[in-house]
C-alpha cells in the first residue's frame, strides 16, 4: 500500500545541500503497522511528509495504492489525500471551535458528504474509540487522551487506506499512550496500512515492525516480541 523505492529527499543544492532522506526501500503493507524511529534529524518527518504526499522525492519514488506521488500534480495529491490518506499530526491540528463529532466529519463534508450523514458517520466512529458519548463536547472539554483518539478518528474517517502518525503519543501518559497505540494497530489490522513515528520503544513494540533511520538511512529493522507478552 505504501511503497518507497531509492526514496531521496534532499534540501538545497551544491555545498549546502542536505540530504534528509537517503534511498530508502520501504513497503508497508495494508493491515500493517510500523513504527519509525531514529534520533532527533534522522528524516523520520520527512519520511511522513514523503509518505502523505505533502512533500515530493527528488529521487527515486513514493507510491500510495500504486499511485506514484511524484508523477502527480499538487491538485492530484491532495484529492488523494483527502481520499486514502488520514493524518495524525504531533499537535493534532483539531479545530479548537468544532465538537469532536464535527471535527470528524469535516473531511467527508469536504469530500461533498451531507453535513447529517457525514455527522452521524462520525458519531459511529468516535463509537469505534470509545468516545462516541463525548461527540458534542469540544476539543478543551477533552482529555489529552480522548483530544487523541478523536484526532485519528478523524485520520481513519471514510475508505481511509493509508494513516500517517508524527508522534502521536508525545504529550500523553504511558497509559494513554498505550491506548492510542492500540488504536492504531486494532485500525491498520482491519486493513489499513500504518506508519507511525515514535521515539518510546515501549510505544513502538506495538507495531507489527519497526524501523530505525539514521542520518536519513534505513538501517535497520526489527519485529517485536508478540503482543500478548508486551500487555502483560
Amino acid at each position: 500500500m505504501i511503497e518507497f523505492e531509492q526514496a531521496t529527499r534532499t534540501f538545497g543544492h551544491g555545498h549546502v545541500a542536505v540530504d534528509a532522506i537517503r534511498a530508502v526501500d520501504l513497503t508497508v503493507a495494508a493491515g500493517e503497522l510500523v513504527a519509525v524511529m531514529g534520533p532527533s534529524g534522522s528524516g523520520k518527518s520527512t519520511l511522513l511528509s514523503l509518505a502523505g504526499g505533502l512533500d515530493t522525492c527528488t529521487g527515486g519514488s513514493v507510491r500510495i495504492g500504486g499511485a506514484d506521488l511524484g508523477a502527480l500534480t499538487w491538485d492530484e495529491r491532495a484529492k488523494l489525500r483527502l481520499a486514502d490518506v488520514g493524518y495524525v499530526f504531533q499537535d493534532l491540528n483539531l479545530l479548537p471551535g468544532l465538537t469532536a463529532a464535527e471535527n470528524v466529519a469535516f473531511p467527508l463534508e469536504l469530500a461533498g458528504m451531507g453535513a447529517g450523514h457525514a455527522y452521524r458517520t462520525a458519531v459511529a466512529k468516535l463509537d469505534e474509540f470509545g468516545i462516541g458519548d463525548l461527540a458534542d463536547r469540544f476539543p478543551d472539554d477533552l482529555s489529552g487522551g480522548e483530544r487523541q483518539r478523536a484526532a485519528i478518528a478523524r485520520a481513519l474517517i471514510g475508505d481511509r487506506k493509508v494513516v500517517l502518525a508524527d508522534e502521536p503519543t508525545g504529550a500523553l501518559d504511558s497509559v494513554n499512550g498505550e491506548n492510542v497505540m492500540r488504536s492504531l494497530r486494532e485500525a491498520c489490522e482491519r486493513g489499513v496500512a500504518g506508519l507511525a513515528v515514535t521515539h518510546d520503544a515501549h510505544l513502538a513494540a506495538w507495531a507489527h515492525r519497526v524501523i530505525f533511520l539514521r542520518d536519513g538511512r534505513l538501517v535497520d529493522e526489527s519485529k517485536p516480541a508478540p503482543l500478548e507478552e508486551i500487555v502483560q
